[in-house]
């Protein structure tokens, strides 16, 4: 049997091209290999965005469009809504009971948001206790593998402690999630620093080509090449990590070659690497703006899928509730 991977995105916003590279290219891969389940955790975008539930709707169904555009395919794979099945919420309540508090404040990135949110009140159990809704996700569909950058080891570690803890009390019934590190590629956004939307500067995966471009050819370069007869320096412009991506070795070449000598001006290099960027943005977009005019599909994909996660869970709380003593049916009672 194949391994299973489980692994999921909050609907906070169009998804931009950071994502694409940093996880959904690895999902499309993994599909072929694995038996894979992807979540769209709405719970989780009201961890910190509780007050603002207005777009929730509309981000769900841009996610999945995002989604289906990258390659996601609902085929090989699951595609669900997390709030659509209930046994999430109930497995997070019944690990509540036996996770000790600190487990959760030594958690890193918890004191790394209450940091840099100090704009939203976070003193919620909601927000102390994502990273066990977390291992619920995880937990409640038994994954073998979560995809992960190595900023998030912590949370499958957590997963780890808990499904560990739950078959020590109770008996086995969850396997111990392992990480499955994956690759992200350097990619700032347009100002030269992290591709995020809080800070305005990302390339959404929903622009179309003109729209790209006109950003790649404003995008910051090296802050030390003020004028077109001054060299530049390839490894400290964000420009260039782009080329790293998109652009093949001889192009690269090119680039570092007349960078350094001031022998092309920042606009060549935007322009080369924009002949190795669109022909693979330009594809997605086209699907994107397909998807876009038949929601009714999207959505009706993500019903079934939500449909085949649904009987996953019921049978592992099913499990649990026997193992807690929690079953009361006739056969349970």
């Amino acid at each position: 049997m194949k391994k299973r991977v489980f692994s999921g995105m909050r609907p906070t916003g169009r998804l931009h091209l950071g994502n694409y590279l940093g996880a959904l290219e690895n999902w499309v891969l993994m599909q072929e290999e694995y038996d894979c389940i992807f979540g769209i955790v709405d719970y989780h975008a009201l961890t910190s965005e509780y007050r603002n539930v207005e777009s929730v709707h509309e981000s769900v169904f841009q996610i999945a469009v995002d989604w289906l555009a990258s390659g996601l395919d609902p085929e090989k794979s699951i595609l669900m809504i997390q709030s659509m099945v209930p046994e999430h919420a109930e497995l997070h309540l019944l690990l509540s009971m036996i996770v000790p508090t600190p487990w959760l404040e030594r958690v890193p990135t918890y004191k790394e948001q209450m940091e840099q949110l100090r704009d939203k009140d976070l003193s919620t159990y909601g927000f102390l206790g994502y990273p066990l809704l977390q291992a619920a996700d995880i937990l409640i569909y038994k994954a073998d593998l979560v995809p992960v950058g190595e900023d998030q080891v912590a949370h499958i570690e957590l997963s780890r402690e808990v499904a560990r803890r739950f078959n020590n009390f109770y008996g086995t019934v969850f396997p111990e999630p392992e990480a499955k590190l994956t690759q992200s590629p350097r990619l700032p956004g347009t100002d030269g620093r992290k591709m995020s939307k809080s800070y305005g500067n990302e390339i959404q995966l929903s622009e179309d080509p003109k729209q790209i471009q006109k950003k790649i050819m404003t995008m910051i370069t090296d802050p030390a090449r003020k004028r077109r007869t001054d060299p530049g320096n390839p490894e400290v412009c964000p420009v260039f990590d782009y080329h790293k991506i998109f652009t093949e070795s001889a192009g690269r070449d090119w680039v570092v070659q007349g960078c350094s000598t001031a022998g092309i001006g920042c606009s060549d290099c935007k322009e080369m690497l924009l002949k190795g960027m669109l022909p693979v943005i330009e594809p997605l977009h086209e699907k994107r703006m397909k998807l876009e005019r038949s929601p009714s599909d999207v959505k009706e994909i993500l019903v079934e899928g939500t449909g085949k996660a649904s009987r996953i869970a019921k049978q592992t709380m099913q499990e649990v509730r026997q193992a807690m003593k929690l079953d009361y049916s006739a056969e349970g009672w």
